[in-house]
This record gives C-alpha cells, sequence and structure tokens, in this order.
C-alpha cells in the first residue's frame, strides 16, 4: 500500500544474458545468466524518469504510477542494439511482470 492506501504499482521481473559462452550449447549445459547489478532506465515519451540497478540474481522491481513505460539496460558487454523492452504497460491491479533478455554477442 502507498502513503493514499492503494495497492503499489511498477514493473517487476529479471534481466538475463545468453549466450553465456562461445561454441554450441551442449545437452543440460546453461545457455543464459542473470545479469547481476545492471543500471536500467525506466523512460516514456518525455525521456528517462527512473533508474535502479538489478540484484545479484538479476531480478528488479520498481514502484511506478500506472502508465506506459519503457526500460533499457545499461551495461557494459552487451552487443547489437541494445536490450530493452517497449511499451510497458502498468495498470493499478499491481507489479507488472517483465522478462528482459539481452544479446552478449557471442556465437
Amino acid at each position: 500500500m502507498n502513503a493514499e492506501g492503494a495497492a503499489a504499482t511498477g514493473i517487476e521481473g529479471n534481466v538475463r544474458v545468453s549466450p553465456t559462452h562461445g561454441g554450441p550449447v551442449k545437452m543440460g549445459e546453461p545457455d543464459s545468466a542473470p545479469l547481476a547489478n545492471a543500471t536500467c532506465l525506466v523512460e516514456t515519451a518525455a525521456g528517462t524518469i527512473k533508474t535502479f540497478t538489478t540484484d545479484e540474481k538479476g531480478h528488479f522491481k520498481v514502484e511506478l504510477p500506472p502508465g506506459r513505460y519503457g526500460i533499457r539496460v545499461e551495461k557494459v558487454g552487451i552487443k547489437g542494439r541494445g536490450c530493452g523492452l517497449a511499451d510497458i504497460e502498468v495498470t493499478s491491479s499491481g507489479f507488472k511482470q517483465v522478462d528482459l533478455h539481452c544479446d552478449t554477442g557471442m556465437r
């Protein structure tokens, strides 16, 4: 509950990276890992409104009022077009679960 007595709302989830090593993945071998201590930006059409950091397991939970947001990960070592999600809708029904999968660029 927040100060006004309403349930808290926002975005909660995990950030993972893959592949975690070059070459083919062997049966039973993990091909992704949590992205620990990553700085992430919450954005709207107006720009960045909040930053947060994932925990040691790549998990995050950030309170936000209902609305539309994007998340972008700012972490050295992520190749390509970056890592993030656009058009995440937070409603008054609680926390929106999102999972981000980032490409390390290893092949």
